[in-house]
């Protein structure tokens, strides 16, 4: 049955259990007229537990970063162990990505994001009461619950903000690199003033709580439709479909390039005769760039039939950036950074794109899992590519050469992804 005639048989059904039921089969029976389960419509209070939700969804990440030497002296950790404490978020992101839509087809979309926030407190305050083994478990339960947000909240934005997919979009990836920006800029101050490391990154808790109630209050009324009856078709897989390889392909190519960014650009301006100090300061402007530029382009472009214009402009800045750094890594950090924060702002976008690309909230959870899914498996190998290049040849030249190819490759995928088409 198409999209819309199954849209017009429940016009009272909301997306959680349109969610539910469409990854299910078809919907085969009509929302008792007066009910409404699942996550109110959108309004300002959801609004503010999405944006309250996203400022959550980094500095259980970014925090670490700064404080990590304090950790590993006071837990007495090898340099193994903090390699695998940067590499579980990765790792989590990329398995949510099944894991999510069977979640929400288990319970709606509305429980499943407030037991994912439920998650992601416990996860940070496990983290800080032991020894090593307690903070990478604590870290798994924390990104675990980041991971299943960062798949299933695109659903909300699709459903309950359909007129406004751009703004909401923005609104919420402006707080997402909000968020993390302030977890590597707040962190080390509050050591000092909390007394330790444990102190510092066990304080963001506060701050899951605070979405966690936010959540439940704009999500209650949430229930369960009842499932269809035994023998209803089977939801169809986008594994067959191109477009959604190509949407993949883009989420994956841009994420490549931001985990390879955040882990390595600083030691490349380092060596390239620049301070610590600033160098740590010059990655944050790039976060911050992000922050304006997803609340002013994804409404502007979500409104018109193609993205790609907007991507691939953005994606010439993070080029012209990244052969800055090639040719005169030197020269002006200070505006290779902001050519690249621009281009790593198409990440705004990438997200954009996969509400955009999806006629329903179901096609949505499943699109989303799968870019998220896959596209986060490609992005965890990308440091490591990196930095076995350099350390093959000696230099970053290679290395960022290839990192060069890589945008290039992710704008042509992000031009045929921004094209008006549905999966």
């Amino acid at each position: 049955m198409p999209a819309d005639s199954r849209d017009a048989a429940v016009p009272t059904a909301s997306y959680s259990d349109r969610l539910e039921l469409e990854l299910e089969g078809a919907i085969e029976e009509e929302v008792p007229a007066g009910r409404r389960p699942g996550v109110v419509a959108g309004g300002a209070l959801l609004a503010v537990a999405v944006v309250l939700t996203a400022m959550n969804l980094r500095p259980a990440i970014t925090s670490i970063g700064p404080l990590l030497a304090e950790m590993r002296n006071g837990l007495g950790a090898s340099a193994v162990w903090a390699s695998i404490l940067t590499t579980i978020p990765g790792l989590c992101f990329a398995g949510a990505g099944l894991a999510a839509p069977m979640l929400a087809r288990r319970m709606g979309i509305g429980p499943a994001i407030g037991l994912a926030l439920a998650v992601l407190t416990a996860g940070l305050v496990i983290r800080v009461v032991d020894g090593p083994y307690v903070v990478l478990g604590g870290t798994l339960v924390a990104t675990a619950g980041i991971a299943l947000v960062n798949v299933l909240i695109p659903v909300v934005i699709k459903d309950s903000f359909p007129a406004r997919v751009g703004l909401m979009t923005g609104v919420y990836t402006a707080a997402l690199q909000g968020g993390g920006a302030a977890g590597s800029a707040v962190t080390p101050a509050l050591e000092p003033a909390l007394g330790g490391w444990r102190a510092a990154l066990g304080s963001w808790a506060v701050l899951a709580v605070i979405a966690l109630g936010a959540w439940l209050i704009a999500s209650r009324g949430t229930g369960r439709q009842p499932r269809p009856a035994a023998g209803s078709a089977a939801g169809r897989s986008l594994l067959r479909s191109p477009l959604a390889w190509i949407v993949t392909i883009f989420f994956g190519l841009q994420s490549f390039i931001a985990y390879i960014v955040m882990g390595w650009l600083p030691q490349v301006f380092i060596d390239a005769g620049v301070s610590k100090a600033d160098a740590g300061l010059l990655l944050g402007l790039i976060s911050v760039i992000a922050v304006p530029i997803s609340l002013v382009i994804p409404p502007i472009a979500a409104r018109q039939n193609s993205q790609s214009p907007w991507i691939v402009g953005m994606g010439v800045f993070g080029a012209a950036g990244m052969v800055g750094l090639i040719v005169a890594p030197g020269f002006s950090p200070l505006l290779w950074s902001v050519l690249l924060g621009i281009g790593m702002s198409v990440f705004s976008l990438a997200l954009t794109v996969i509400a955009l690309r999806a006629r329903t909230g179901a096609e949505t959870a499943k699109l989303s899992g799968m870019a998220q899914g896959f596209g986060y498996l490609l992005a965890a190998v990308g440091p490591f590519v990196f930095g076995l290049l350099h350390d093959a040849t000696g230099s970053w030249t290679v290395s960022l050469i290839v990192l060069l190819v890589v945008m290039t490759t992710q704008m042509i995928f992000g031009a045929l992804a921004g094209r008006r088409r549905f999966v």
